[in-house]
């Protein structure tokens, strides 16, 4: 394969699900509705915290950074996806490719960030529940995004330079849907397996710091619901944790259960299959999980719809 530096290469090409152009036409209606979905269930968050002012919370003010953040997640990759499989396509350009590893990085990494921020919003709420608001004030809050939004623009920052320093060859074919890292770079010409230790040493610093500070909060958090005498208070003090532990479940599970199939099983297909979960079906969930178990969002959400009726 001839070597090419990366920004001249003009383009490259994603595999995709299938090749068969009817099951491609069922899939482009499938993912379709998915997406849709997800943008109306985010946007019907961020609109009912923003519109009612129960939900002027630091709680609610970061589920709604998350909700815009899961926009972002998902419309990184998705859209173009839906393009290829419309105009039965499997071309991405160079730039298109950089543009997905920056966009799918920076959001991916907001979304840890927003997801250890919120579990430490939720020990201060239930560990120091009296000095709760003195603790958690807006400046804090606005500090905290700020930071998260950093680190996103940290961690994209550093796979695009990672990327940009590989020379690609012109006829790479990715077995993927997006611009997946670790399987762009095995079409790098100069591509080494010792380079996965990079990838590695940047899901140690982004990944691993929000999922500590995720455990020691809720290492936290249970330490205090079990000095809690009564059956009743501590089924209170957990429950405002559901949501939340469930939307940490699906994230990292997901993301923990794609990464674990692609390094047991080699087949492009069941790869791709897994990697659907974190980049369509979790950001899909996510509303349906923080309005179903959540009467405050239930409320607001009806206050809207009244309102737009």
């Amino acid at each position: 394969m001839e070597p090419q530096n990366s920004s001249a290469v003009i383009e490259f090409f994603l595999l995709g699900l299938s090749d068969d152009p009817n099951l491609q036409s069922i899939l482009f209606g499938l993912f379709l509705s998915m997406y849709l979905i997800t943008v109306l269930g985010n946007l019907l968050i961020i609109l009912a915290v923003t519109s009612d002012p129960h939900l002027h919370t630091p709680m609610y003010f970061f589920l709604s950074i998350l909700s815009l953040a899961d926009l972002g997640f998902s419309s990184s990759t998705v859209p173009k996806m839906l393009l290829n499989l419309q105009t039965h396509s499997k071309s991405i350009s160079s730039t298109g490719c950089l543009m997905q590893v920056a966009f799918f990085s920076f959001f991916g990494g907001l979304d840890g960030q927003l997801l250890a921020v919120m579990a430490y919003d939720r020990f201060v709420a239930i560990c120091h529940p009296l000095h709760y608001l003195f603790i958690m004030h807006s400046r804090l809050c606005g500090l905290l995004v700020l930071l998260s939004l950093c680190t996103g623009l940290l961690d994209s920052l550093a796979h695009c330079l990672m990327v940009s320093q590989f020379n690609f060859c012109m006829d790479a074919e990715i077995p993927s849907f997006f611009c997946d890292l670790p399987q762009l770079l095995k079409f790098a010409c100069d591509y080494v397996p010792n380079n996965n230790l990079l990838l590695f040493l940047f899901a140690a610093v982004f990944g691993g710091l929000p999922v500590s500070g995720i455990i020691y909060s809720y290492a936290r958090i249970i330490s205090s619901i079990l000095n809690i005498p009564s059956a009743s208070g501590k089924y209170k003090a957990f429950s405002t944790c559901g949501s939340h532990l469930s939307v940490v479940s699906l994230f990292y599970g997901t993301a923990i259960g794609a990464y674990c199939s692609s390094s047991i099983s080699h087949t492009p297909r069941k790869m791709m299959v897994t990697s659907l979960g974190y980049t369509m079906i979790t950001p899909m969930l996510n509303p349906f999980v923080y309005s179903l178990r959540n009467r405050d969002i239930k409320r607001a959400l009806w206050r809207l719809l009244r309102m737009t009726a």
